[in-house]
């Protein structure tokens, strides 16, 4: 039993070709969508194998057929121009369908739909002008991983672990792409001090409607550093809507083929009541994008009762959301003034959930104010327990880009010859501290 969305966007061709799909045995239409976006809803809930859409539909674009691949459904398009037109067989490829239906090849509809096999999104149609030219995508080639940070509500530091996470990253000379999805309005490029009137996402979102985002990747991010491309996020929250949770696949997948990826989400992780009528994306739909497609997902809870609490219930959420997707915790803000240990703390997260790993940021208030204010990361400004913190989280995170003593703070070095050398180690390891210093800060 085959199951077919259809989509005909009003075309005259509906009404038949929709006869002809259930008279077909073997074949049920389970829903007539009104739109693209109705069509990627529909496709999400996993029961359509074809979809049967109009070439001319609005909205239609590649990241919308990556999309349908994404759900292994298969996508045949009808049109109303003739089978051997040009234009129209070009159009799409370049949506990247290879099934496609001409007028007076209606009747066909329902065998083409029962025959149509997938193929691969790299593969090269040497029919197209430019196709034999055309670079092939590697599918062995590497990627790299795609890490997910999240948090609950409150504002717990989700930003902050994101943005130093990129850039302790990249200042280990490796590439990394930092992607603002926050649908809430993002704050990275504030953190980073990156003034830009133009939204690197709302850019990607254009570009991957238009088939360009592959070509054009470079030009939706901002570099921070010689290693770090950020995305920067919306504007204002009130433009979610400019973005499909399609689109935002596609920006993550080429962004793997750049480097590790970090992303910034939103805190919620509901379904949206709303995206139910008319199939319109809902707004948390890019923070559920990425959390779908995340390797491992950081998760932010803020060091105080409340943001415990929130952290909680956030874990129970996240299980239902990321099943299967490792799932590692930092408590931020840790204090002595809160009164409860780590050991405390991390017996009331491991009894929620089971998570790879279980961090603790201390406060730093003043570090983060002078970071703030200052555009920059807070692993830029100095030595400080917090750093220290954030580095060997990088660690946990990127093992295979774990700082194996090239780069290791004064304090780190501190607490190593104090364990290997002693009472008498201290003495030597705080006179290097005191050297390492004042070369730091001695004027030349």
């Amino acid at each position: 039993m085959i199951c077919v969305l259809l989509l005909a966007a009003g075309e005259a061709w509906e009404s038949p070709a929709m006869a002809d799909l259930e008279a077909h045995p073997g074949v049920v239409v389970l829903k007539r969508c009104v739109d693209v976006d109705d069509l990627l809803a529909a496709v999400a809930t996993g029961q359509a194998d074809v979809a049967v859409v109009s070439l001319d539909a609005p909205g239609l674009d590649p990241a919308s057929v990556a999309h349908l691949r994404r759900h292994a459904v298969r996508p045949v398009a009808v049109t109303s121009a003739l089978p051997e037109d040009l234009d129209a067989r070009e159009h799409a490829a370049r949506l990247g369908i290879t099934a496609l239906v001409g007028r007076g090849e209606l009747a066909s509809l329902p065998r083409v739909v029962t025959s149509v096999e997938d193929v691969a999104d790299t593969r090269v149609r040497s029919d197209v002008p430019g196709g034999d030219d055309a670079p092939a995508v590697d599918p062995a080639a590497e990627v790299g991983r795609l890490v997910v940070v999240w948090g609950p509500a409150g504002a717990p530091g989700r930003t902050t672990v994101a943005t130093n996470l990129a850039w302790e990253l990249a200042r280990r000379d490796v590439a990394v792409v930092l992607a603002d999805l926050d649908p809430y309005g993002g704050a990275v490029a504030q953190q980073l001090g990156i003034l830009d009137e133009v939204s690197g996402l709302l850019s990607a979102s254009r570009l991957a409607s238009a088939g360009q985002l592959d070509d054009r990747f470079p030009s939706v991010c901002r570099g921070a550093g010689d290693r770090l491309a950020v995305v920067t996020g919306l504007p204002r929250p009130d433009r979610w809507r400019e973005v499909r949770a399609a689109q935002v696949d596609q920006l993550l997948e080429r962004s793997r083929r750049h480097g590790q990826v970090v992303v910034d989400t939103g805190f919620s992780i509901e379904d949206d009541t709303g995206s139910d009528v008319g199939g319109r994306p809902g707004r948390n739909a890019l923070t559920l994008a990425a959390v779908e497609q995340a390797d491992e997902v950081v998760v932010v809870g803020a060091a105080d009762p409340v943001g415990l609490t929130r952290l909680a219930r956030g874990l129970v959420d996240l299980r239902e959301r990321a099943a299967g997707t490792p799932v590692r915790v930092v408590v931020n803000r840790m204090r002595p003034s809160i009164g409860w240990s780590e050991k405390e703390i991390a017996g009331m997260v491991e009894g929620f959930s089971r998570v790879a790993g279980l961090h603790f940021l201390p406060e730093d208030r003043s570090g983060l104010d002078r970071a703030l204010v200052s555009g920059r990361p807070v692993t830029d400004l100095g030595d400080s327990p917090l750093v220290d913190a954030l580095a060997s989280l990088v660690d946990a995170v990127f093992p295979d880009h774990a700082d194996g003593g090239g780069q290791v703070s004064v304090r780190a070095r501190l607490r190593r010859d104090r364990t290997a050398r002693g009472a008498g180690g201290d003495r030597r390891a705080t006179r290097e501290v005191r050297q390492v210093k004042r070369s730091k800060f001695r004027k030349p």
